[in-house]
């Protein structure tokens, strides 16, 4: 083949792919298959380490509010803690979650956090059944918190 039939075929290639045909970040292409490969397991093996944030079960994740009557604030004291797969959202502290591990009883997390100018790093574990999280903070002796799940204000009762 020539060089200039190989630049007209990669021209026409380049040209199917315009802008209207990307993937949204919501909607994941499909995985490419390769002669050969081998299919990803469905699961980590048992002890394969800290599951990365933004990956495994998000129990976890939402607002929690250790008094129901919390869920509608914004701001203060007394409002709600948020909790993404790699953020850790609290009254006056901002955490980066830098692992997640699963345990028997839900999740340890390895948090660093910024707070009143100083950074600290943190570790909890988050045991999450239905509506209720037992937050533990491993290191401030196993402290425990009772938190319940804020939902939208519609659903949120407030006694």
């Amino acid at each position: 083949m020539t060089l200039s039939r190989l630049s007209l075929i990669a021209a026409f290639a380049v040209a199917a792919c315009g802008p209207g045909e990307a993937n949204p970040p919501t909607d994941p292409a499909e995985p490419i298959e390769t002669p050969g490969a081998a299919a990803p397991p469905a699961a980590p093996p048992p002890g394969a380490g800290s599951i990365l944030p933004g990956t495994g079960p998000r129990s976890f994740v939402g607002r929690w509010a250790a008094d129901v009557s919390w869920c509608p604030n914004t701001t203060g004291p007394q409002r709600p803690i948020e909790i993404t797969t790699t953020r850790f959202e609290g009254y006056e502290n901002s955490c980066a979650i830098g692992s997640v591990d699963q345990v028997a009883d839900g999740y340890e997390a390895a948090l660093t956090c910024a707070a009143e100018g100083a950074v600290s790093t943190e570790r909890v574990r988050m045991a999450v059944s239905e509506q209720t999280m037992r937050l533990t903070w491993l290191n401030r002796d196993n402290a425990v918190v009772t938190l319940t799940k804020c939902t939208t204000l519609e659903e949120t009762s407030a006694g």
